[in-house]
């Protein structure tokens, strides 16, 4: 990688941290659109796992699942899901397509894994290939996952027309390598980390009103609830992530190195 892309990269990191706590999604927008930009990629995604409890030993999924996912450009015919929710119904079914498998080689360790270096050439001429990516157009996949515990990780997936080059995935690769901090901010706000269960996607919205300065009033003139029901959103989300206030909630977003 050259010095010129290696500072845009650098760029990129820079920008991401001029966000507020409460923009995860628009800074994650941000930052796939401007790897996709790079790497000569036409879309990509985020997608939050988390490792259910149990015993999973016949799973060769291991008790992963998809719990949050994040589509940068919308996919017809269904612009807000793309196929991508139908792959994920398909992954919690375990209807193991051979591409499911990928990910689960090295989980809990920092990897990159893609399509046409590691699927055969049937793969690309199966139906679940031509209904799901070959339709789109998708030629090439890559997939960067990154662990933050035991039980849970964060994953990128970058889409292409064409094969992606060794020199494009090893930019994808060194772009999402290098911020941890991000990558927990975008499991936080999802409610994948730290929390007892995922947030709901009012609580969400709750939640990324409260990493600012608004008022509980405010917070309900925003997401068009009733101020005691607002209440009881902000309530359930202090529990779920086992703090007492706002400030306790902003300090685990304040803690990059946790």
């Amino acid at each position: 990688m050259n010095t010129e892309v290696q500072e845009k990269i650098h760029r990129i990191w820079d920008e991401l941290s001029d966000f507020e706590a409460g923009q995860s999604d628009q800074a994650a927008t941000h930052l796939m659109e401007s790897l996709c930009n790079l790497a000569d990629a036409w879309n990509a995604t985020w997608g939050g796992a988390t490792r259910m409890d149990g015993d999973f030993q016949e799973d060769p999924l291991r008790g992963w699942r998809v719990s949050a996912m994040k589509l940068l450009q919308p996919v017809a015919p269904h612009p807000n899901e793309g196929p991508f929710k139908e792959i994920l119904k398909l992954w919690d079914r375990r209807d193991i397509d051979p591409s499911f498998l990928l990910p689960m080689r090295g989980v809990g360790t920092f990897r990159t894994y893609s399509f046409r270096r590691e699927l055969p050439p049937e793969w690309f001429e199966s139906p679940f290939y031509k209904a799901y990516y070959g339709s789109a157009g998708t030629c090439d996949s890559v997939f960067i996952g990154f662990p933050l515990n035991q039980d849970a990780e964060s994953h990128f997936g970058f889409y292409s027309r064409k094969v992606f080059s060794d020199e494009e995935i090893a930019l994808l690769t060194y772009a999402v390598r290098g911020i941890k901090w991000f990558h927990r901010h975008l499991m936080l706000s999802h409610g994948l980390l730290m929390a007892s269960t995922p947030l709901t996607p009012t609580e969400r919205r709750v939640l990324h009103l409260l990493l600012t300065e608004a008022s509980e009033k405010h917070i309900a003139d925003q997401v068009g609830l009733a101020v005691s029901t607002t209440h009881q959103h902000v309530i359930a989300i202090f529990r779920k992530f086992g703090v007492r206030s706002r400030a306790g909630l902003m300090s685990l977003w304040l803690n990059r190195g946790g």
